[in-house]
């Protein structure tokens, strides 16, 4: 018997790219929860890497804001992160334009959600983007605000997710040769 085909509702590794935002040194301290969002996008980040999903680094005004923190392990590629002025990242378009003509999904994390995230997810539904929202790897200064960016990010179509969700639909099966790989980050422990 065939194997029926997969959901187009599905994160698809040879269809999607991971956009990361504004993960930034002098941001981060007042941001909830931040730890976690810095793990989840390592993994995510990590994850990518071994699936071949390509990926994007943003940066807001990286010469007052600071560089992204550390994401990458030792020996992994890390790609240089996009400066750019405006809250969305649809000032980096011309970057993920090339990546359009194998991927119609973004996987979105980073800071913060109700300013740069929830304004790139907006302009990306716009542009005819899949969004996937990781709802662990995203944050805000305040509760409200984070709560009420991801309701309307949802209510706009974008797909809220989690970073365990995004490794294990990237990977699709136990059989794939990176499944050991993606198996060891969904078994690390959340920081402390």
């Amino acid at each position: 018997m065939a194997v029926p085909k997969r959901s187009s509702q599905l994160i698809d590794r040879s269809h999607s790219l991971l956009l990361i935002v504004d993960l930034q040194e002098k941001l981060l301290p007042t941001i909830e929860s931040r730890a976690r969002i810095v793990w989840n996008a390592r993994r995510l980040l990590s994850g990518a890497n071994a699936l071949r999903v390509p990926y994007q680094i943003t940066e807001q005004y990286p010469e007052r804001l600071g560089a992204t923190v550390p994401l990458s392990e030792p020996g992994e590629p890390f790609a240089e992160a996009l400066s750019k002025r405006m809250f969305s990242c649809r000032e980096c378009a011309a970057a993920l334009e090339p990546l359009r003509a194998n991927a119609n999904q973004v996987v979105l994390c980073g800071i913060e959600s109700h300013v740069c995230v929830m304004q790139t997810a907006l302009d990306l539904l716009a542009d005819a983007w899949q969004v996937y929202v990781v709802a662990d790897a995203i944050g805000s200064r305040s509760d409200l605000d984070h709560s009420v960016a991801i309701e309307r990010m949802m209510r706009s179509g974008a797909v809220l997710t989690t970073t365990e969700s995004v490794l294990f639909e990237w990977c699709e099966s136990s059989t794939a040769p990176e499944f050991k790989a993606i198996s060891a980050l969904v078994r690390q422990g959340p920081p402390q």
